[in-house]
């Protein structure tokens, strides 16, 4: 099949039209960022090959090199056409610009355009204005976790909120708006990617300072990898009582769970990804703290999203449109209140911090107060359960086994008045550390 000149793929002659070639290699760049220039084939597919040397692929790579700005780096191999000699270019990049010899160029079918003064402007502001997660990444379909994708898909179509069916890859991703020529936008990346740019911090402290670590941990991975990460790591070290009010075991936390998912939603989704600090959680004993790098909208203030009903400022729309899909946020811009009214209707003091470049949702711990309903809630039982924190407990069950040869569940559901997710939580933590290998496990 004879090849034909498209806005992808530009054919020459030979390389005495280099200079012409150079010029087709910035028009496929200004508008696709890619493509590909064939030297040894006419324009109208014939090939006719040329004598192809070290020397040769050296001249090209230096002049390719000395001609254009910002400077790429293509990748420039010799192949045989019908049994004839030919070169060639393969190049991509993704500057704002670029070059050929001082002029810019854009690529029209097969043909190549001069950009005017105007055209070069209209670009640059357009571009400038364009939000991080609609630029286009480096990554490609196969790299997109395809599990992860059909799951959220699956999520999505139980809220009701897209209608479509999973069917491949590329097809979905076309329908999220997430992909374009191949290659995948930001968001695309952060939401579906393992190999991403977001990153995770967690500690815990001994005190109300960041002096002594009790634990330390980052993590790497996709955005929804890191929701899932964030919340279950709160969830292992703040206080759990039991409320037997009822009549049947309730476990109940000291920061409600839909308050903590909330922010951490609005953490990862509103966070500058432009900038190098990763995002941050640090558990201290009087507080919570959940941080994120970028500005807050310098017109607005946290409690003005709280009173008012105020249209939210996206610093990532096309992240926060797939957030939206399977119901992790609601409506845009409504974030802070549901997190201030859910601490609300739990007596729960929450703060939301301004910083020069961060923004804090800070959830306060009251443990003399979980402690007075925690004994009100144990009125008519003879166990001496008291409220424990995980690493009491789990300082309890490494004595534990020093004395004894295993540890079964009930053990530890009868001496802290637990139930028994929080029971295999505290074990997983110290199986994971190797502090302990194995457990009973039975009722």
């Amino acid at each position: 099949m004879k090849l034909t000149e498209n806005e992808k793929l530009e054919l020459k002659k030979s390389t005495s039209e280099l200079k012409e070639g150079i010029i087709s290699i910035v028009s496929m760049l200004n508008k696709h960022n890619s493509g590909e220039l064939l030297f040894g084939i006419t324009p109208d597919g014939s090939v006719v090959g040329q004598n192809v040397t070290e020397k040769t692929i050296r001249d090209v790579s230096q002049k390719i090199s000395n001609s254009i700005e910002p400077k790429i780096y293509p990748e420039i191999n010799k192949h045989i056409i019908e049994n004839k000699e030919c070169i060639s270019v393969k190049f991509m990049g993704d500057e704002l610009l670029y070059y050929a010899n001082g002029k810019a160029y854009i690529r029209v079918g097969d043909e190549d355009k001069q950009m005017s003064s105007k055209e070069i402007e209209k670009r640059i502001l357009y571009r400038s204005n364009t939000k991080w997660d609609c630029k286009l990444s480096h990554l490609k379909e196969n790299d997109v976790d395809e599990n992860l994708l059909k799951n959220y898909i699956r999520d999505a179509r139980k809220s009701g909120r897209i209608k479509f069916e999973y069917t491949n890859k590329k097809n979905v991703l076309q329908k999220l708006e997430l992909i374009k020529n191949e290659k995948l936008y930001n968001a695309g990346n952060i939401l579906f990617c393992n190999n991403t740019v977001l990153e995770v911090q967690t500690a815990v402290f001994a005190g109300t300072e960041k002096i002594t670590f009790l634990d330390i941990n980052d993590k790497k991975g996709n955005l929804f990898g890191m929701l899932s990460y964030s919340e279950n790591y709160i969830k292992e070290h703040i206080n759990w009582r039991a409320d037997l009010t009822t009549g049947t075991r309730k476990e109940i936390p000291e920061i409600p769970i839909r308050a903590v998912s909330e922010a951490l939603v609005n953490s990862f989704c509103h966070r500058d990804y432009t900038a190098p600090e990763s995002n941050k959680i640090a558990i201290y004993k009087d507080r919570i703290e959940i941080w994120n790098p970028g500005e807050f909208p310098s017109e607005y203030k946290p409690l003005d999203f709280v009173r008012n009903e105020l249209p939210s400022i996206l610093r990532n729309p096309k992240i926060a449109q797939i957030l939206y899909y399977n119901e992790k946020i609601e409506r845009w811009g409504s974030g802070l209140k549901r997190i201030y009214e859910e601490c609300r209707l739990n007596d729960v003091k929450v703060e939301f911090i301004v910083l020069k470049y961060g923004f804090s949702v800070i959830f306060y711990r009251d443990n003399s107060k979980d402690i007075s309903i925690a004994n009100r809630t144990q009125i008519g039982r003879k166990s001496d359960t008291k409220l424990s924190s995980p690493s009491y407990r789990q300082e309890w069950i490494i004595d534990y086994l020093k004395k004894n040869k295993e540890i079964r569940s009930i053990d530890i559901i009868n001496k802290f008045n637990i139930v028994k997710d929080t029971v295999a939580r505290d074990l997983k933590k110290l199986i994971d550390k190797n502090i302990i290998k194995k457990y009973g496990g039975g009722n």
